[in-house]
């Protein structure tokens, strides 16, 4: 019996419903990403021209008035703390910082979705690099949605070793 491989759904003859399964949220995860990292990019280049402050303001001017409403408010009190900790930081360093890390995502991503063989161990360890320095954050900031999207890099991170083990076996037995 021989193995065939379509790209669209990774759908193996008398593969089971698991391999699938896994290249359905394998892509929906990786599309996922594909959109976070469109969105740092889209921040890092606003960043460049508009200062943080003008953003820590914002937050801190919708978080006071939410605040006065409600002294227990867990998102205002939230949006206070990530508005007093970006103050601290230069619009350059967030700038490179998010420009950089989305390019890269973005990169491993259109090569994830091409099912470049190199692109799952190195998209493994670019967010397991990242996931690291998140960790660190998440410590020192006790930021939620550093919290968050470190879970979500987990997933994905998850889907992407599941679909490369079935890509890699797949092309294993087409040789």
């Amino acid at each position: 019996m021989h193995a065939h491989y379509d790209s669209t759904f990774a759908i193996v003859n008398g593969s089971t419903m698991d391999a699938k399964h896994t290249r359905i949220y394998f892509l929906v995860s990786v599309f996922a990403k594909g959109v976070v990292s469109v969105v740092e990019v889209t921040v890092g280049i606003v960043v460049f021209f508009v200062p943080l402050s003008f953003f820590t303001g914002l937050l801190l001017q919708f978080a006071q008035s939410d605040f006065i409403e409600d002294s227990g408010d867990f998102i205002a009190g939230h949006l206070m703390q990530l508005a007093v900790q970006s103050s601290f930081a230069s619009n350059t360093f967030v700038a490179i910082y998010l420009l950089s890390r989305g390019i890269v995502k973005l990169g491993l991503v259109v090569a994830l979705l091409k099912n470049w063989l190199w692109a799952y161990p190195l998209s493994l360890i670019v967010l397991g690099l990242f996931v690291l320095y998140q960790l660190y954050q998440i410590a020192t900031t006790h930021s939620l949605l550093i919290l968050a999207l470190t879970l979500f890099d987990l997933v994905v991170m998850y889907f992407i070793w599941r679909e490369y083990q079935i890509v890699r076996g797949l092309r294993a037995e087409l040789r």
